[in-house]
């Protein structure tokens, strides 16, 4: 444990780079506890705090512009690679759109407090296509609360932290193999979750195909948009589809035949809603496969507001 803190007492920026670029790169890698510590040893050794910081908005600021540039070029489906990758539910995709639908680029501030979203919101903020400059500064101003949050608690608690650095030092070579299994704990504590959560929204697809065939032969059907309203306006719908969240005040039967979908990845927000219609008793509700990626895959057009197929 001893030879452990040397190595950060003299790598400690290297340290926090690393894990900081790592963390914000989508890895399950915490990034808060090197840099609580390195603060808290800067403290000690009467070193800068101002150099951790700022290595730590670098670190951060790297990964996102990353993050960025992919979204700028690939899109949603640099979205249902990221969730194949993560080990974060894919419901976080959904989520961020809404965070990031009503807040727009501003929400690049406070996304580094809710884990697992950091990375999606800069993904859309590239497939928004925001300006570059625009995007550095609202992340770096983003970072910067982010990272200097957990320096500011390891120079207040320093004298805390060595506690803790003493106690692990007094396991000697057992230390290593505690922060060693505590590391994994938290990556299958991760996997156990997004595992559970794919069982959860397991359930039956409906394809393209067998949609256009309902959309022509069945009377009763809707069809729900589970994405957010400025999401839906600016990309399309497929024709005769509803926001989903505009249908609590309609007359639906609860025998109607309903098609939720989204364009997120393994259908996941429309998956979800699917599971909360039929706990509000509605018995024939399926997602659409592949989303509305699926639709337009096949050749198939959206509506637009000066589309006649609105």
């Amino acid at each position: 444990m001893e030879s452990l803190l040397q190595f950060i007492e003299v790598y400690g920026l290297w340290v926090v780079f690393v894990c900081v670029l790592l963390d914000q790169g989508g890895l399950p890698t915490p990034a808060y506890p090197p840099i609580i510590v390195t603060a808290a040893m800067a403290v000690d050794g009467r070193q800068s705090l101002a150099a951790i910081l700022f290595v730590a908005i670098l670190a951060a600021v790297l990964a996102d512009v990353l993050w960025y540039l992919a979204g700028r070029r690939y899109g949603a489906s640099m979205l249902r690679l990221m969730c194949k990758v993560s080990l974060s539910p894919d419901s976080c995709v959904g989520a961020t759109r809404k965070v990031y639908g009503r807040w727009g680029a501003k929400s690049l501030i406070f996304a580094k407090y809710v884990p697992g979203l950091a990375a999606v919101a800069t993904t859309l903020a590239g497939e928004s296509r925001i300006n570059v400059v625009r995007f550095i500064i609202l992340d770096a101003v983003g970072a910067a609360l982010w990272a200097g949050a957990a320096v500011a608690l390891g120079a207040i608690f320093h004298d805390a932290v060595g506690e803790v650095l003493l106690t692990l030092e007094n396991f000697g070579s057992y230390a290593i193999l505690l922060l060693a299994l505590a590391a994994v704990t938290f990556i299958l504590f991760k996997w156990r979750r997004r595992q559970r959560f794919l069982m959860q929204i397991r359930m039956l697809r409906l394809s393209p195909e067998e949609l256009e065939t309902l959309m022509r032969e069945q009377m009763d059907l809707k069809i729900l948009d589970v994405r957010p309203a400025e999401r839906r306006a600016r990309n399309g719908w497929i024709p005769g589809s509803i926001l989903y969240s505009e249908t609590d005040g309609l007359p639906f039967d609860t025998k109607s035949e309903v098609v939720v979908y989204c364009d997120c990845p393994n259908d996941a927000s429309a998956a979800v809603a699917a599971l909360r219609l039929k706990e509000r008793g509605f018995v024939k509700v399926r997602p659409l496969a592949g989303g509305v990626d699926a639709w337009i895959s096949g050749g198939r057009k959206l509506a637009r507001e000066d589309s006649p197929l609105a």
